[in-house]
């Protein structure tokens, strides 16, 4: 019930994911991402502990093959799973357990890979990685013209409804943890003019955590 995408971008170090399904709260069930490690997806029939389960992994030193492999030998019920992972060393992977729900499909690049169930067709991974592949710009703004690329190639097979977005820098925290949890609109339409409103802000959060003497204003009523 889900198409996604995870990617890491060497220039900045960071790591994001992107995610859409015809699920409420899709982002709050698959989507993990983590500073310096990398960024993965557990879905399908989700078991968000594998998500975590794979982050662990990276941060011991397993490559995204080695991860995934790893929580595909080893975990409960783990053919009705899909998992989707990027290391920081362009590494990527996918796995999709055999009773992943209708069309199945995935796709990865370096540092990027992508997934999905319940899909129009099954290239709608490989529309996505390619998407994030031509893009430029800001990580999050990249995972999210993947996302839009897949909505125009047909996306899930009956209507989405929700959709995250959630990237990773330098600090501890995720820069940006965006999400539209239930929408009878086009739920990435939404999550971009989330985005667009969330990214002139993004270094100033980052500032007042870090050093408030030095944050800019916000610029709100009753801010003086």
């Amino acid at each position: 019930m889900t198409f996604s995408i995870a990617a890491h971008c060497p220039d900045t170090g960071m790591f994001g994911v992107a995610v859409s399904s015809s699920s409420p709260a899709v982002a709050a069930r698959c989507a993990f991402v983590r500073p310096r490690t990398g960024a993965v997806l557990s879905q399908n029939i989700t078991d968000p502990r594998l998500g975590t389960r794979l982050l662990d992994l990276l941060g011991e030193g397993a490559s995204a093959e080695d991860a995934v492999a790893t929580v595909a030998k080893t975990a409960e019920h783990i053919a009705y799973r899909q998992l989707i992972a990027v290391d920081g060393r362009g590494g990527s992977a996918v796995y999709s357990g055999s009773h992943a729900l209708g069309i199945v499909g995935e796709a990865r690049g370096r540092g990027v890979a992508s997934g999905g169930n319940l899909l129009t067709t099954d290239s709608i991974p490989q529309v996505i990685v390619d998407a994030f592949l031509a893009s430029r710009g800001h990580l999050a703004a990249r995972l999210l013209t993947a996302l839009q690329a897949a909505v125009a190639a047909g996306g899930e097979a009956g209507p989405v409804h929700s959709a995250g977005l959630s990237v990773v820098g330098e600090v501890d925290w995720p820069i940006a943890d965006l999400r539209v949890d239930w929408t009878e609109n086009c739920p990435v339409a939404e999550l971009t003019k989330l985005w667009q409103l969330y990214e002139p802000q993004l270094e100033a959060y980052v500032t007042r955590a870090l050093d408030p003497s030095a944050a800019p204003r916000y610029g709100v009523p009753g801010d003086r």
